[in-house]
């Protein structure tokens, strides 16, 4: 597949998947900017978010709420950010979105620098991390 985007939705790629449906698929961020960082990305291409069908755009939302809901019970962040990148600011040309934990004593403006996180326990945890979001989503649905 030519589109990592594809690629990562319909686990060619290597991913941790927390949920899926026949539309959506929502997997832990390679590269987390907080532990229960979570992408959502379409089964099928979509490069932007005015290209969605509303089938899809509401699969995306839907999961973004149940996702959300997990996240807040297992981490207890301060609030989050949900964030959609597009055109040249997507890295990897395919519609994705950003479910972010956030803590009030954090820069969100490091989420954009092209410098690396200082996430490197986080990234040894993914698989801790995708167990219990994936234990908290079961229950909640």
């Amino acid at each position: 597949m030519k589109c990592l985007g594809c690629s990562l939705a319909n686990k060619i790629a290597d991913v941790n998947v927390v949920y899926e449906t026949e539309l959506v698929c929502c997997i832990l961020d390679h590269d987390p900017f907080n532990e229960g960082h979570v992408m959502i990305l379409p089964k099928q291409h979509f490069e932007d978010v005015d290209d969605l069908d509303t089938e899809t755009a509401n699969a995306i939302i839907q999961a973004a709420r149940l996702v959300s809901k997990a996240i807040k019970t297992l981490y207890k962040p301060d609030g989050m950010t949900i964030c959609q990148n597009g055109g040249i600011f997507s890295e990897i040309t395919h519609f994705h979105m950003h479910v972010v934990p956030r803590y009030k004593e954090q820069s969100f403006a490091d989420f954009y620098l092209e410098q690396p996180l200082k996430n490197e326990n986080i990234k040894n945890m993914l698989s801790v991390t995708r167990a219990d979001l994936i234990r908290v989503i079961n229950k909640i649905m």
